[in-house]
């Protein structure tokens, strides 16, 4: 028999169908159990202004939804927006129970969700696979937490830490899916950060091409930001630039609903923003590769600590292999 930990998983994957797509609201998934224990209705997110996934789920499952419980990885709202309560959705199916994994930290839910269904009768249960959804949403919680979106830092290097050769080249230091991987990181990204310099050198598209939904929705494209002139002729073109402190650059973002930010700039960049503390995940893509010697451009340039003793440690949080290569994600809990 399927335990509340199976049907949250499957209330993960419907959210993670949705990942590319729903920005700036999170990628939300519910699950609907009938009395007997069949899965009745799954649902998902749908794009903003669109139902959200318990009345996705509750709509599939039809009449079944009475005396059913419900699995949704988020804390259903109680206010009106673009879309009515969930809460008032869920109360007038006839559900008995409700399975919540996370509390929702928006100022506008914060808990008001999870009373409302305690005070309409419903039994509320929270915190099934917290771990995992809190890792699945963190863009989302941080931006509601903080104000800013979740940076994230993209760096590909050889094993003893190139990104391109004294002569500037850099393509390609990995292999074809670490390269999927990373479209695959754009299309989770709200935005895409480089440096000027970066464009002049590699005039890259910094589109999600090679990239496919798993649900077989379309592909929405991640802003493009440019530190610094941006010359018409570029691939890019017409990206966003900007010049100015990158702690403004940050805020501005996240005020204008920005969950997560990729920064896929050279060496500058990479160290303007990792030496300014603004990195929240470091995704390392290393090659089994070696350029031998100490006149390659290295992962971040500009000065780093003096000593040994100033030396900042993180931890890796997840590692896997991509073709030949392995991607390694780093944060540092003091960030």
């Amino acid at each position: 028999m399927s335990t509340d930990l199976d049907h949250m998983h499957d209330a993960i994957a419907a959210g993670a169908s949705v990942r590319q797509m729903t920005s700036p609201n999170p990628w939300v998934g519910a699950v609907v159990v009938a009395a007997n224990g069949s899965v009745v209705g799954t649902g998902a997110t749908n794009l903003p202004g669109g139902p959200h996934a318990e009345v996705e789920a509750l709509i599939s499952a039809g009449d079944a939804s009475y005396l059913s419980t419900l699995y949704v990885t988020l804390e259903p709202c109680d206010h009106s927006g673009r879309t009515g309560p969930c809460t008032q959705a869920i109360i007038e199916a006839g559900v008995r129970r409700v399975v919540v994994g996370l509390e929702d930290p928006d100022r506008q839910v914060r808990g008001r969700g999870i009373e409302r269904l305690l005070d309409a009768g419903l039994t509320v249960d929270l915190g099934v696979a917290s771990e995992e959804i809190t890792e699945d949403l963190k863009p989302y919680l941080h931006h509601r937490k903080t104000g800013r979106p979740y940076v994230v830092l993209k760096l590909a290097t050889t094993l003893d830490g190139r990104i391109a050769a004294p002569d500037g080249t850099s393509a390609w230091i990995t292999g074809s899916a670490a390269r999927s991987d990373v479209h695959q990181l754009r299309a989770y990204s709200d935005a895409i950060c480089v440096g000027a310099n970066t464009v002049r050198m590699d005039d890259p598209a910094l589109t999600v091409r090679e990239w496919m939904p798993v649900n077989g929705g379309s592909i929405r494209e991640p802003r493009r930001i440019v530190l610094g002139e941006l010359s018409e002729d570029s691939r890019v073109w017409p990206a966003e630039t900007y010049v100015g402190s990158l702690e403004n650059l940050i805020q501005e973002l996240g005020n204008q609903g920005v969950l997560q930010l990729l920064i896929e700039g050279g060496a500058d960049v990479a160290g303007r923003f990792h030496r300014s503390g603004l990195v929240d995940r470091y995704v390392i893509y290393i090659a089994p590769a070696l350029l031998g010697g100490d006149d390659g451009r290295p992962i971040l340039a500009g000065p780093g600590v003096a000593t040994m003793s100033e030396l900042r440690r993180g931890r890796f949080v997840s590692m896997r292999r991509l073709g030949d290569d392995i991607r390694l994600d780093l944060v540092f809990d003091q960030l």
